[in-house]
């Protein structure tokens, strides 16, 4: 690796790279923020449903979880900073690609494929070219900072998409990404290249198709499941025109099945390939650093309740309280808002708190704003009866951020910050892409699920209606939240089954929406428990390689050994010095408890005789 990395200079130009590295992270941020309060704007423009949009989130965390470990190691073969200028050129054609885009697969080919490859070459540039160029409290300063304006994207772009898409068009949102790449490439002059000249030049290609795969089959699985059911099929499994045989059982099981299997070779071959020392595309022996395994875990525990969050509240603000777009970027300002103040403040409190009691802090507000947010959430809610729950949630994971990601990339050492970085990256996409696949898929089928007893328990719909309505909204769920479906259902009938099958609408949609919040809860409790594992103290960086570091733990449990037996040996030493001197003293004081006896005997009115019964020692 280059000799000179860090950032020698002072002021104001000592930070110009931390900036223009994080600006990359908040166009990424931007872009999903603000697709999800556009939901119904784009729905209706593309002539969609929400399932097809949740495509579209889903493969964009996809990609990036696909291939960010691979834009890692490009990095660290041909430098991190050309990797960076290449995303960022290859983001703002994917841009540009969705901003004209007619339909969902053009959508899904700018957005989610070529944006995807972008942000997965740009994403761990930015942490491993943070990690390489700050060390010790700017590297704490750096990734608040770092922490802080993506949560400043957070904060912006519900709002800002929201004003896009109600006064102008959602298509301008990303047209201006295009804008923000270009000044990306012109800021990259100010960072320096870092190559890792120590690592060969061979990538596992076996290793990314293997992962991709793994990958989109549980995606797949997780997606479909209000489709064709978690367990028992709710409807059959057709390939190229042909039905296929599952006795019974619904695909999401087997898709789910495939995509373990895979992902177990995928591990298989990783060892392969280190075993024949080649270079594999993720380094197994990353995960023997207990302190990164554990930061990586919670990375990915955080990205799911976030991505699950920031899916289901804008269906429910804008399907239930029929916000438009803007209105739903301001009502999911306090979350923002809290996000922005605390990341940055987290940097701060770190001199005095270790990164672990922060992200427990953290964890614990997380898990109220879930529950909080849950028990707001009404057919009747005013705009702002979320602003609470949002203002638990974003303080927690404003606090969590840049201190998770800080903990985890410190436990590793500069050579290895770029896989590290694309490792992190990656498990944080994951986490993404299962938040809104298993989220998404448990809203939906919960939402069917009291679509169809909303309909039953009716008493204004006509029983013999009930068996057709009660069909046709279950396989019409994912157009029911913004109305579609309910439209085209009541519109052959009578104006008070039509209304009340509106009302059953919103009111599965709340219960949809609290029963999927409720299960978020149990992924901050995970993610709680796992932290009780990260060290405690304050300096958590360590700038060595992962073999070094074990290395080091076996010479200290050695020292700890040593020290114990010589702990041990000082003990039984001074014990004996102690019981010596103790005994000697004890001997005397006997002696001379013996001569004040017999001169008081001597001196005494009680007779000699009654003195001998007085004990002397």
């Amino acid at each position: 690796m280059n000799a000179d990395t860090r950032v020698d200079s002072t002021g104001i130009r000592k930070w110009i790279p931390l900036i223009i590295l994080s600006l990359a992270l908040m166009i990424i941020v931007l872009d999903t923020t603000i697709l999800n309060v556009s939901l119904r704007t784009i729905i209706q423009d593309l002539h969609t449903n929400i399932q097809s949009i949740q495509w579209v989130i889903t493969a964009y965390s996809l990609m990036l979880a696909a291939f960010t470990v691979t834009g890692g190691r490009l990095g660290d073969l041909f430098g991190r900073k050309r990797m960076f200028v290449l995303g960022a050129i290859i983001f703002a054609v994917g841009s540009f690609i969705t901003s004209i885009s007619t339909s969902v697969g053009v959508m899904i080919l700018g957005e989610a494929i070529i944006e995807g490859i972008g942000a997965a070459l740009m994403l761990p540039a930015t942490t491993s070219l943070l990690v390489s160029s700050y060390h010790g409290r700017d590297r704490q300063i750096g990734f608040g900072i770092w922490g802080g304006i993506a949560a400043g994207a957070a904060a912006l772009g519900p709002v800002f998409g929201g004003w896009l898409t109600t006064y102008y068009s959602w298509r301008w949102a990303f047209r201006i990404n295009v804008v923000v790449a270009v000044v990306l490439v012109l800021g990259s002059f100010l960072v320096k290249e870092v190559i890792d000249t120590e690592e060969d030049s061979d990538i596992d290609f076996v290793g990314i198709i293997l992962s991709a795969l793994g990958l989109l089959s549980i995606v797949f699985g997780l997606i479909k499941a209000s489709t064709y059911g978690w367990w028992a099929a709710k409807a059959p499994l057709i390939i190229w025109g042909q039905t296929i045989a599952l006795g019974g059982i619904s695909a999401t099981p087997y898709f789910i099945l495939l995509g373990i299997i895979i992902l177990f070779f995928f591990g298989l071959w990783e060892r392969h390939i280190a075993a024949i020392e080649e270079t594999p595309l993720v380094s197994l022996k990353l995960f023997t650093n207990k302190q990164f395994t554990l930061g990586v875990a919670i990375t990915t525990l955080l990205a799911l309740g976030q991505a699950g969050v920031s899916f289901i509240i804008p269906v429910f603000l804008q399907s239930v309280l029929n916000l438009s777009a803007l209105q739903t970027g301001y009502a999911m300002l306090p979350m923002s808002l809290a996000l922005l103040v605390a990341a940055p403040f987290s940097a701060y409190v770190s001199k005095y708190i270790s990164p672990k009691r922060i992200i427990q802090i953290g964890l614990i507000l997380d898990g109220i704003g879930f529950w909080v947010l849950a028990a707001s959430i009404h057919a009747t809610s005013g705009e702002w009866a979320l602003a609470p729950g949002f203002i638990f949630f974003g303080i927690g994971l404003g606090l969590m951020m840049s201190q998770t990601t800080n903990l985890t990339l410190s436990a590793i050492s500069d050579e290895q910050s770029g896989q590290a970085s694309g490792v992190n990256t990656t498990f944080r996409q994951i986490g993404a892409t299962l938040g809104s696949a298993i989220l998404g898929a448990i809203l939906l089928s919960s939402l069917g699920a009291s679509l169809v007893s909303g309909v039953n328990a009716s008493t204004v719909i006509p029983a013999t209606l009930k068996p057709a309505i009660s069909q046709s909204v279950s396989q019409q769920s994912s157009n029911i939240e913004f109305g579609n479906g309910a439209s085209a259902i009541s519109s052959n009938l009578p104006a008070t089954v039509g209304n009340e099958i509106t009302t059953i609408s919103k009111n599965a949609t709340v219960t949809a929406s609290r029963t999927t919040l409720y299960y978020g809860i149990i992924f901050v409790i995970v993610a709680f428990l796992l932290s009780f594992g990260l060290p405690g103290n304050k300096n958590i960086e360590t700038s060595r390689s992962v073999a070094y570091i074990r290395y080091i733990e076996g010479v200290e449990m050695i020292a700890r050994k040593r020290a114990r037996v010589r702990g041990l040996v000082f003990a039984v030493v001074l014990a004996i010095i102690v019981g010596a001197i103790s005994y000697q003293n004890g001997i005397r004081a006997g002696e001379h408890k013996e001569i004040v006896i017999e001169t008081s005997a001597t001196n005494s009115a009680i007779p000699a005789d009654a003195l001998q019964i007085i004990p002397t020692n």
